[in-house]
């Protein structure tokens, strides 16, 4: 198996002798030979294992980082341009309703397989939520508190950035929350074009006569994974924004 970043891994390429073997062995229909849980099958396939933790994460992290950088900008200009809020959150749900296998299989031919179909398809289908949720942070911003700022002195584009924007950063960090949890559910599609993370092993575990440690063991980290990025962002949440703490607390 390549260590290279970025490589691809054919379902094929995953094959690890331990694997094969005890996959044979669930063949056998004894469930006790079949574990769902098995120290064994992690010692034995740890280098899969981790590797494929990793490609999940990276995709995670990168798919939500260029959603943001896309989301905000574009939630700032519907907010700033009331008509175009429709057309852009009206193009982000439509792209957001077509089905994962069928966007990934389109992007195959002009992207090729590996990580870029699956990175655009999971910047796309996050864009929805974080846009959504900049226009709702935004709008959300009490009145008299733009009154204050517009007594000031301040124009319409200062207000956005140095009174709205941080006032909506509750409303837009819940929204990343949202988005990088669904994120890691969505990259295990990835499979279909051959970079599906830990998706490649539960892959793998029901192709090799329904492998029952191999399948939750990558559920089980994909779980992890999302409960540990979530409580990230919440502690990020909280640190960036403490007049919020301070406020529920009065």
């Amino acid at each position: 198996m390549s260590g290279v970043p970025g490589s691809v891994w054919p379902v094929t390429s995953l094959e690890t002798t331990g694997t094969t073997a005890a996959s044979l062995t669930a063949a056998s229909g004894d469930p006790a030979a079949n574990p769902w849980l098995s120290w064994d099958y992690v010692q034995r396939n740890w280098g899969d294992i981790s590797r494929a933790l990793e490609q999940h994460a990276g995709l995670t992290v990168q798919a939500v980082l260029i959603a943001c950088a896309i989301a905000v900008p574009l939630g700032m200009l519907a907010h700033l341009r009331p008509r175009l809020a429709a057309p852009i959150v009206g193009t982000s749900s439509v792209l957001y309703t077509i089905p994962s296998l069928a966007l990934f299989t389109v992007l195959v031919p002009w992207t090729g397989i590996g990580r870029t179909p699956v990175l655009i398809g999971l910047v796309v289908y996050a864009l929805l939520v974080l846009v959504r949720n900049v226009l709702v942070g935004l709008g959300g911003v009490d009145e008299s508190v733009r009154d204050a700022a517009r007594g000031l002195g301040y124009g319409r584009l200062r207000m956005l950035l140095t009174v709205e924007l941080p006032n909506a950063v509750p409303a837009i960090i819940a929204g990343v929350r949202l988005a990088t949890v669904t994120t890691v559910a969505l990259v295990t599609v990835g499979v279909v074009v051959g970079y599906g993370g830990l998706g490649q092993l539960m892959f793998r575990g029901f192709r090799n006569n329904k492998y029952h440690a191999e399948i939750l063991t990558a559920t089980l980290l994909c779980l992890a994974l999302a409960l540990v990025l979530d409580l990230l962002l919440w502690l990020i949440g909280r640190a960036v924004t403490p007049w919020a703490r301070r406020g529920r607390e009065a």
